[in-house]
Formats: C-alpha cells, structure tokens, sequence
C-alpha cells in the first residue's frame, strides 16, 4: 500500500514514498533525488513563482521576496503583493505546497495514506497548535490529500528506517535549522513510546541569516583578492549567493568561486576552514543556546544522544561546537528524514480517517516505529581474568565501587531496574531489550554465567572476572572478587 509523507519546512519541502518495499524520496520536476523544495515566494510583474526560481531572485529583488510564510502561517499579511493586493502568509503557504505537489507527485501513484511531519513550533502550545494545525487540514482537505496524521518533525525524523540507530533507553536532542529560525527538541523514552518533553525555537538562528552572512564575507573576501567589488550589480550578488550555497551544502574541502563578466572572469580559491571561521559567531550562539536547553532539561550531566538534521549537520563547526553538550553519543539524521519518517508511519501506524476533523496529531510515536528499536539489544560478554589460574569462586560482584555478595543457594541476576534483579545496573539500561543475565551455583561452590551472554551456553565465573554490559552508547561493568570472611578474635 503506497504512502507519501511530507515534510513541512521552510528550508524546503520534501516527499518521501513508501510501500511494501523501500522507502525513497522524491525529486520535483527539474531537480535532483533529495533537493528541498525551497519556501521561497516572488511577487513578479507576471505574478507569484516560487521555489528555486523564487530564491534566485532574492538579491535582485528583496521587497518582493518572502521566505518567512511556513514560520509565520497566519491569515496575516506577507508583505508582498500580487496583482496589486497584499498576499497572506497563509495563502503563500498554499500556493507554495500545491506548486510543489503538482511538480512531485502528478507522476505518482495515488497514495492511500498522507501523514505530514511538522514543525515543532507549530504544536508548541494549544493556541498556536489550533490555528496552523487547521491551516494545514485546510491545505490538504483543497488539494484532497488522504491525510492519516500530522506528526511533530522531530518525533517523524527519528522513525526514519534508513537513520542511524540510537539507544532507546537515553533521552534524545535533537537540532534542527530551517531559514528562520532552529528548532531544539527533547524526546524521552517511556514504555512503549517515544514522547515530546520540551521544545525551544531559536528565531536567530536561522539558515537565511547565516547565508547571508556568509555571502557577505566571502565577498569582501572576493574583492581583496581580484578588486571586483560583487555588490555593484544585485544579479551578480545573485549568483555568488548561489556560488556560495552550493560551497556550503558540498561540505567540500576546497571550492572555487567563478564570476564572469563581459570582459572578464574572476576567480577566487576557497577553504572550507574560511567558511567554518565566518559562521564561528552563528555556531558558537546556537551551540550555547543548545548547551542551556540540555542543562535545563537534563540536569546533573544525564546522559542523552545528540541528533543532528542533515541541514544542521552540514553547518561549519557545528557538530564540533555541539559536542561541548556532553552528549553520550552524537548522530546524524538522513537527508529528508522526517519526510521518510512519516511515510514509515504511514505504512505502519496510521490510518487515514473518514474526516480530517478526526485526524490526529502526534507529539509521541510507538517505539516500535523507531530507527532505534529493533538494534539496541544488551550485548552481555564474560571477559575472564589474565594470568592467574586457580582463581577462588567470586563471594561478591561488584558494580561502581559497591559490593554485592553472591548467596550460596540462590541464583543470582544482573539486569535493568525493571526485571526486578539481584544487583540493577544503572538507571540508562531501563528497557533495553535482553539486558539481564543470570549467574548460578553449582556443586555448592561454583558460580557460572547461565547461557546469557554471548559466548558458550555456559561458562565458569571467577574472582577477577569482568561482566560487561552495552548497548550502542552505554556500558558499563561488573567485576567479579573473593572477599575472605573476616576474623574474629
């Protein structure tokens, strides 16, 4: 059963497809497999174009270029006008999603099941939520989308089947940069869902502000090496803009910018270290304000994992910066991974109702739908002790500095808080599949490890031996020892 999941963004919008089979996403016509869809909108003398071509035109025409209506959607007025009459970010909005519907998906098979990833901000609170929510339904209700539920980007990103594991046991943080701002969310494991904790937009941390930036440094750097001054004609601006996304979005090592004039061509080499120095004030401000949302809301250095967009990972320095949060493990998201996210959950959770009224939306997703939820399984391993033979059978186990002894006549068990065991490994290791291992007496004296870990069915334990646990980014250890009784006078 087809299933088409949309990403809602104003750095641009994505299609994911998804049926029996793979996922994949889906290009506009004209553009490449993965290429965002980009919320740019230009009022012209022949009315409103928008995407990429609408983006081209930023230079040349500032007034008559919108690029904030996703932020902002709202019946309020955009600022720019078409046929005389001021546009609403709301209509902006519309217009933008059935140009990039008709360009990706008049080729498609009728999908049975539509879920849109959204922005956090918009489910930010109950007011807001109500409002661009019922713009959304709108939106899909005129273009008949079989909509089967909005789910929050964040929570749809991390269902994305082609991602990187992570551990469902630890809080997750994930970073996200549109062109108006970046998003910070936090999202916990419970039970049996992974659910929306918090969630802060940084409205100063924006892609458009930082490219801009960036075109504006790389051009003084362009006319102290070849004297050609870019800002002398808004359509050359133009084309170094361009030159200077792509240099970002390549993340390559070196580039070279080219801008030919009639009577001549102007080169410049570039580095990508240039590029990481000219966005140090831009990273170091949303690396800080992540380290803020960490700490307010993972106290005490808990540990999380640190989720980075392909958008927000492809920022210069920033991965580096971030790593300051003291995350346990940092990952980066797929391109489009919200947009493959909700096509997964298309095909596997939700079902499209009879009346939009009654579809839902999802600030919590099973953890079943998870990229992490089917590689987190406990590796258990018995690592024996070097050297020493004739080692005593253990009298305690010992876990960060405390003891635990072993009772003759009962089976000892080593595990996640929830299996209720003998000695509980920390708190992080709650849930993780297969995470408990037992030891048993035999003859009397002899402790083994029954058949738990992964190695032999059974094997002997003794002082000096190690047991250790771990699960993608977590571990930890047991160590084995013989404690003599002590005596008495």
């Amino acid at each position: 059963m087809a299933s088409h999941g949309i990403e809602l963004s104003d750095a641009g919008l994505l299609v994911a497809h998804g049926d029996d089979g793979d996922l994949k996403l889906l290009p506009a016509a004209g553009a490449s497999v993965g290429e965002e869809w980009p919320a740019f909108a230009h009022a012209g003398d022949r009315g409103l174009v928008f995407g990429r071509a609408a983006e081209d035109q930023w230079f040349i025409h500032p007034r008559r270029v919108a690029f904030n209506f996703w932020s902002r959607l709202a019946h309020e007025p955009s600022g720019i006008q078409s046929s005389g009459k001021p546009v609403a970010f709301s209509e902006l909005a519309f217009f933008h999603l059935r140009e990039f519907a008709s360009r990706v998906l008049a080729g498609e098979p009728t999908a049975a099941r539509v879920v849109f990833a959204l922005p956090g901000d918009y489910l930010r609170d109950a007011a807001n939520e109500e409002e661009k929510v019922g713009l959304v339904l709108g939106m899909a209700g005129e273009l008949r989308l079989p909509v089967s539920g909005l789910v929050d980007h964040a929570c749809a990103a991390l269902c994305d089947p082609r991602g990187p594991a992570f551990s469902p046991s630890l809080p997750v943080v994930v970073v996200d940069t549109g062109l108006d701002g970046s998003d910070l969310t936090l999202l916990v494991q419970e039970p049996t869902s992974l659910v929306r904790r918090a969630f802060v937009r940084l409205p100063q941390s924006g892609l458009a502000a930082l490219l801009k930036q960036l075109t504006g440094s790389c051009g003084n750097r362009f006319l102290r090496h070849t004297t050609f001054d870019i800002l002398e004609d808004g359509r050359i601006e133009q084309e170094f803009f361009r030159q200077t996304k792509n240099f970002l979005w390549s993340e390559a090592a070196d580039y070279r910018f080219v801008i030919n004039t009639a009577t001549r061509a102007y080169e410049m080499p570039a580095k990508h270290e240039q590029l990481v120095s000219d966005a140090q004030a831009f990273t170091a401000a949303l690396a800080q304000a992540a380290q803020a949302f960490v700490q307010r809301h993972l106290p005490g250095g808990a540990p999380f994992t640190l989720a980075l967009s392909d958008r927000a990972a492809r920022l210069p320095g920033l991965a580096a910066r971030l790593r300051a949060c003291g995350p346990a493990r940092q990952i980066r998201l797929a391109r489009g991974a919200a947009a493959a996210g909700a096509a997964h959950l298309a095909r596997g959770w939700l079902k499209a109702p009879a009346d939009l009224a009654e579809v839902p939306v999802e600030t919590s997703v099973p953890r079943t739908q998870t990229a992490g939820s089917h590689q987190a399984r406990a590796r258990i391993r018995l690592l024996k002790a070097e050297g020493a033979t004739n080692r005593p059978a253990p009298t305690h186990a010992i876990l960060e500095g405390r003891g635990h002894p072993l009772e003759a006549g009962a089976d000892f068990t080593i595990g996640g808080p929830e299996h209720s065991p003998s000695l509980a490994l920390p708190a992080p290791f709650s849930h993780v599949p297969g995470c408990l291992a037992r030891i048993v007496i035999e003859g009397g004296t002899g402790w083994w490890l029954d058949g738990s870990g992964d190695g032999p069915a059974r094997v002997a334990v003794a002082a000096g031996d190690r047991l250790t646990f771990s699960s993608d980014e977590l571990f930890t250890e047991i160590l084995f020892a013989h404690c003599p009784p002590v005596a008495r006078a």
